[in-house]
């Protein structure tokens, strides 16, 4: 039997081509997505569940199987707060990760960010770094910590300030400053599926260089 593989944050830019790249890869023949509304992805292997992340005690039991791909995250834009913003880019995402340690999921990669650090004093980046540190003490037989750059893929947003950032770190990262290179969604998901895959256990962080 193939691997089943969790997927939070599959409305996102990464989470999208995550689940598209599972459903095609034979190694899995079951990919459960965990949604607030329905993707209108039609494929005998998707479960997509609907649900209400404030409400763990009804989805927990259903995060169940061999992996868990942690692509969930928003903007201070959107979230409006940074208190908004803690409870999905940290709080989410830790309840997550701690229902599948508790149901048997042996194997977690989780989209961080670079420059992740719990000392930080930038808010995001100690946030990044305080959830790293938080689910690596839920004993996952292997934990994979990928730390993007800036994302670099066609969003169903807009986001003004994001694609002009990109548009400028493209220009300056291609001869200088090479480890900031925007990082490709399409390979990044590649990556995580073979991380995901590969035969190495405990905790592993990559970069976004690697990733490229």
């Amino acid at each position: 039997m193939g691997n089943v593989a969790n997927v939070i944050g599959g409305s996102g830019l990464v989470g999208q081509q995550l689940v598209l790249q599972l459903l095609d890869r034979v190694e899995f023949e079951k990919v459960r997505s965990f949604v607030r509304k329905p993707m209108g992805i039609v494929h005998p292997k998707l479960q997509e569940i609907v649900i209400n992340f404030d409400n763990p005690e009804s989805w927990k039991r259903f995060v169940k199987g061999d992996v868990l791909f942690s692509t969930l995250g928003t903007t201070i834009k959107t979230a409006k707060t940074k208190d908004n913003q803690y409870k999905v880019d940290y709080s989410y995402q830790y309840e997550f990760a701690r229902a599948a340690a508790e149901n048997g999921v042996s194997v977690y990669v989780l989209v961080s960010s670079m420059g992740a650090n719990a000392k930080s004093s930038i808010f995001y980046s100690r946030m990044k770094g305080e959830l790293e540190d938080a689910v690596a003490k839920l004993g996952f037989a292997k934990m994979v910590i990928v730390r993007p750059s800036i994302l670099d893929g066609n969003r169903k947003e807009r986001r003004v300030g994001e694609r002009i950032s990109l548009f400028f770190t493209r220009f300056l990262t291609r001869f200088l400053m090479k480890k900031y290179r925007p990082t490709p969604v399409g390979k990044l998901a590649t990556r995580m599926i073979d991380y995901a895959l590969d035969s190495s256990a405990g905790i592993r962080t990559i970069e976004a260089s690697a990733l490229r």
